[in-house]
């Protein structure tokens, strides 16, 4: 059963092209680990501090795998690393869904 990881991101309103920045590092980094990158959003009209980012994986056990290969993947930890330093990201939730309907 495939699993999407459904990724909220809370923004420093301010920050946004860093965290645009952020994110199109992760299309190399996250298939490269395992996970299929369904994409990025940023906010466009509206809501100026919500981005929400999905990634897919075939099951919950490669999940944890990817997860265990971003920690050991230098450009991965690069990645953090700038979010880090640059605080552009205030809170982060993750939720995982199943698709039921195409």
């Amino acid at each position: 059963m495939t699993i999407t990881v459904f990724i909220r991101y809370q923004l420093d309103p301010f920050k946004r092209a860093k965290f645009e920045e952020y994110s199109k590092r992760w299309l190399s980094i996250i298939p490269k680990c395992g996970g299929d990158v369904l994409g990025y959003w940023m906010p466009h009209e509206g809501t100026n501090n919500i981005a929400f980012g999905l990634v897919s994986f075939e099951n919950l056990a490669a999940y944890e795998q990817y997860r265990a290969k971003l920690r050991t993947d230098k450009e991965a930890m690069e990645n953090f690393g700038f979010a880090e330093e640059h605080k552009f990201i205030l809170a982060e939730e993750r939720t995982f869904l199943r698709q039921v309907t195409r």
